[in-house]
């Protein structure tokens, strides 16, 4: 079947549609619910890193139901913070990295983290995915963050062709229109896990197929 031109327009609004009955990405749920800071969202992060959204979500809200602020967290233990995020993998490093970048931002900025790119990413622990998710979802800035559903889809439609998520951020910089920059991640981590699935992809029930190169599929449902 002769595929046609790759609408990015066309894409996301059908893209919309389709991740509707899905759970929404972590860091997106999460401000819906009232974490909107950059402090918050920046934790959550640090958090999801490696971890499942299933289980960022609830170890995210029992953090912020004892600690929401860079001051009440820097009240707490590093046992306490541990223990509070203890379900996250790899939690005693984030434990020691979340109250470092409590009392930096305590010390050094007054207690609110600044929407700034090299300020985020001068924390231990913290990259450009994370950075900017957090600069897009609470700083409302247009930053685009790759994950591995991002880097994945967007290679597979064929929209971009590169070997890392740092180069696939790079290229949709490049190319996709600024107004998705932040809402690309929030509809193709649904998207990613549900639909345009790592192994064997739902390619009968994808709403873009007509326009996907399918690059690498072998086997699909």
């Amino acid at each position: 079947m002769e595929k046609k031109p790759f609408d990015i327009g066309l894409a996301v609004r059908r893209i919309r549609k389709a991740v509707k009955p899905f759970a929404k990405a972590a860091l997106f749920e999460l401000a819906e619910n009232g974490f909107t800071t950059t402090f918050e969202q920046l934790v959550a992060c640090i958090i999801s890193i490696r971890t499942y959204d299933e289980v960022t979500l609830p170890v995210s809200r029992k953090l912020f139901e004892r600690a929401r602020t860079p001051a009440e967290i820097s009240q707490l233990t590093y046992e306490e913070l541990d223990a509070l995020i203890s379900p996250s993998t790899f939690h005693e490093r984030k434990a020691s990295q979340i109250l470092a970048i409590a009392q930096r931002v305590l010390e050094e900025y007054g207690g609110e983290v600044p929407c700034d790119p090299e300020v985020l990413m001068s924390f231990s622990g913290v990259g450009p995915k994370c950075a900017h998710l957090v600069l897009g979802i609470a700083c409302q800035e247009p930053f685009i963050s790759v994950d591995v559903h991002v880097h994945r889809v967007t290679n597979r439609w064929g929209y971009v062709r590169t070997s890392t998520p740092e180069k696939t951020m790079v290229a949709l910089g490049e190319k996709l229109p600024r107004r998705y920059w932040i809402e690309i991640n929030r509809l193709l981590v649904p998207f990613g896990k549900h639909i345009c699935t790592g192994n064997l992809p739902h390619c009968s029930t994808c709403p873009v197929l007509e326009m996907c190169q399918q690059v690498g599929v072998k086997a699909h449902r």
